[in-house]
């Protein structure tokens, strides 16, 4: 499943093509990030992010025509990157390990994102169109989760009459809560709410004796 292309039918502003104008693009959305998670999407102004990234505030201009579309961007990026990562455990001899490694990679891919996504929950609250593009969001990304548990179950020791739409549907909207909630949370409650997704899978799709 294609995932959702969100500046579909944006006025963009020419993609920079010098180094030096990718450079400070990158500095704007890094500036971005780290302010929508510190101070949220409504608190966060463009004269704060430019003044963040040392640049004119002339220069926010000329690679975005506003804030949410700064914001379309960096979740653009976010839904690039997920798009990328390969939904596959990497040794079938020891599911739980193979999950729990699956799970620390794909989130260590979402927590550059944080501020974005903390930013986007809180402007599709008032903007319906975003809320259309949060809907397509979800449900490319139920698909994908979908498509891997049904990869996973038939692996020789998984259950056979899980409920896999169901799991699907639950799975990733823990996933997407857990990165709305882990920009204020200590990287130890992460790698235990990670522990918390892996036994839940786990054991929805395997029989305890595959457990090594």
């Amino acid at each position: 499943m294609k995932r959702p292309n969100l500046l579909a039918g944006e006025s963009l502003p020419p993609a920079p093509r010098q180094q030096r104008s990718i450079a400070k693009r990158a500095r704007l959305q890094n500036a971005a990030l780290a302010l929508f998670g510190e101070k949220g999407y409504e608190s966060t102004s463009i004269e704060e992010i430019t003044l963040r990234a040392k640049l004119a505030l002339g220069t926010f201009y000329q690679h975005y025509r506003s804030k949410r579309q700064l914001l379309l961007f960096l979740m653009d990026d976010l839904l690039e990157k997920l798009s990328l990562l390969k939904l596959q455990p990497q040794d079938s001899s020891n599911m739980r390990a193979a999950l729990r490694g699956m799970l620390t990679r794909a989130f260590a891919a979402d927590l550059h994102y944080l501020g974005a996504y903390r930013a986007w929950q809180e402007a599709i609250l008032c903007d319906a169109s975003l809320w259309q593009k949060d809907a397509a969001i979800h449900g490319w990304s139920v698909a994908r989760v979908r498509e891997l548990f049904e990869r996973l179950q038939r692996h020789p020791q998984a259950r056979r009459n899980s409920d896999i739409a169901g799991m699907a549907i639950a799975m990733d909207s823990f996933f997407w809560s857990l990165l709305a909630q882990a920009v204020r949370m200590p990287r130890p409650r992460l790698e235990q709410q990670i522990d918390v997704a892996t036994h839940l899978i786990y054991h929805a799709l395997f029989h305890d004796a595959a457990a090594n």
